[in-house]
């Protein structure tokens, strides 16, 4: 693997525990494979594979990957069928995690979030990124640019509180949050400005804990401490946060991919507040990034 080092120092502390059985759901393409075999193989997973037997093996050969040693559920119909029984896996225990295979998002969240024999937390559900940006000095967590389109304050609360439990899974201590926006100021034709004051007293009553909670910033504000001093923000997150709070899913969707394409970064992510850590996975992730992504859930689960 050529992960980077923030992310590689995640996947170490993730290989100090044993294997996390996984339930790998309609894993019947070459990538998805590649990723579940690179897994096993640094000691991260036990794979469960779900779905029909004869594509399995069909694309197990195509990716020159021996499944032999996995447990393989062969699952036939369509894959929400899959999806199905890999709920049902984590609901027995059998599974306490989740990676997203050659099927739709829907499919498999379909079935993550039905209203009986789902696996619905307390919360809202939603996702975070982890991405190892060359140069920078800690890992950004950016939420949510994936699940919640446009979140409003109770949502943001929820993807705020899952966000700070999973930055404590992975060794933040008190995570830094910088609630982005196009401005430094309150102004209520900008919604995500009008949340910020809101979510910044939760973290002061309890209702948001175990992290500092300040905004909103624009992006230049929130990453450099000197772009902040030059516009006279005084803030203890300004300029070195730990957690950005995107206002929606477009902008967080362009900030990550910006990231990633333009800067270079490494990014892995998770579902949070299922009973359970999802990995979903996209058609442009690379090996590494699903790989990471199996570190985290691991790290995850060990505070549950």
């Amino acid at each position: 693997m050529n992960a980077r080092p923030h992310l590689e120092q995640l996947i170490a502390r993730a290989r100090r525990y044993a294997p996390l059985p996984m339930a790998i759901v309609y894993p019947c393409d070459r990538d998805v494979l590649l990723a579940t075999a690179e897994a096993a193989k640094a000691q991260l997973i036990v794979p469960l594979l779900l779905g029909p037997k004869d594509r399995i093996l069909t694309a197990a050969a195509t990716a020159g990957v021996d499944v032999a040693a996995f447990e393989l559920h062969d699952i036939g119909g369509e894959p929400a069928a899959a999806a199905r029984a890999a709920v049902a896996l984590c609901r027995g225990g059998r599974a306490r995690a989740m990676m997203k295979g050659s099927l739709h998002t829907d499919e498999l969240m379909g079935a993550v979030v039905a209203g009986e024999g789902g696996l619905r937390g307390e919360r809202r559900i939603s996702h975070v990124f982890v991405i190892d940006v060359p140069g920078h000095p800690r890992p950004l967590l950016i939420c949510d640019a994936v699940v919640n389109i446009t979140p409003g304050l109770a949502a943001k609360r929820d993807i705020v509180r899952n966000a700070v439990e999973f930055a404590h899974a992975i060794g933040i201590e008190r995570p830094k949050v910088a609630i982005l926006s196009a401005v430094e100021t309150v102004n209520p034709a900008i919604a995500g400005t009008v949340d910020a004051p809101a979510l910044i007293e939760m973290s002061h009553t309890g209702e948001i804990s175990g992290a500092i909670v300040d905004g909103p910033f624009a992006m230049d504000n929130a990453i450099s401490a000197e772009a902040a001093r030059i516009k006279g923000i005084r803030s203890e997150v300004a300029g070195q946060p730990d957690i950005l709070l995107v206002p929606g899913l477009e902008a967080g969707n362009i900030l990550y991919k910006a990231l990633v394409y333009l800067a270079r970064g490494e990014c892995a992510g998770l579902v949070l507040g299922a009973k359970v850590p999802i990995v979903l996975t996209s058609r442009a992730d690379s090996i590494q990034s699903r790989v990471a992504s199996c570190a985290l859930a691991q790290l995850k689960v060990q505070t549950e």
